[in-house]
């Protein structure tokens, strides 16, 4: 399903209402994916006719979209853990120099135990995302605990990752070849905040 999801959202005929939805439901295969790296620790519980062994998460979750593209994701992010703290970073890339500019930050306090889900559909030159973990990091998150979900990435930007934050998890629908000279992916799918906020 993940190849048939990422035609519909790379064809560029497609509809704003339906690159939507199809965003929706990649962002949740990604996430249920991002969810089995969660460490988990035994649960018991109440049933109407008797008590029944499970799990739950032996940490707390923390949703960071990284403005606004991010923001798409958040809905199903928040659908999976619903009781999840949700912190964000506003970053904007100059279009001339392509240096990523914070120009918003707010997050809950943060503790070296709590698994934190960066959302970020489009991982291009990984310059966003790169300075988003270092205020992540700042702030007391540790990278062995952090997941990064994106739907496209290019090469570079996944091996720039791997090498700034070699221990952060990358959960990346595709991952594309090569950035033309205006740093978009190729082939992409275009502006994703674009095309996703009809902008």
């Amino acid at each position: 399903m993940k190849d048939f999801y990422l035609t519909i959202l790379r064809d560029q005929t497609t509809a704003s209402e339906v690159f939507r939805s199809t965003a929706k439901q990649l962002g949740s295969l990604l996430l249920a994916e991002a969810a089995k790296e969660i460490p988990m620790h035994e649960a018991e519980v109440e049933t109407v006719l008797g008590t029944a062994s499970g799990k739950k998460p032996a940490c707390r979750i923390i949703l960071v979209p990284i403005l606004r593209a991010g923001l798409a994701l958040l809905p199903t992010a928040l659908e999976l853990f619903p009781t999840a703290p949700i912190g964000m970073f506003g970053i904007r890339r100059d279009e001339k120099t392509v240096e990523p500019r914070l120009y918003y930050q707010n997050l809950p306090p943060l503790t070296s135990d709590d698994w934190i889900l960066v959302l970020d559909p489009m991982l291009a030159t990984a310059g966003s995302v790169s300075l988003a973990l270092e205020k992540l990091l700042e702030a007391g998150a540790r990278p062995d605990r952090v997941s990064l979900i994106s739907i496209i990435a290019s090469k570079l930007g996944v091996e720039t990752v791997q090498k700034r934050y070699p221990a952060v998890k990358q959960i990346i629908a595709a991952v594309d070849p090569e950035l033309n000279r205006d740093k978009f992916i190729v082939p992409g799918l275009g502006d994703f905040g674009d095309r996703y906020f009809g902008t």
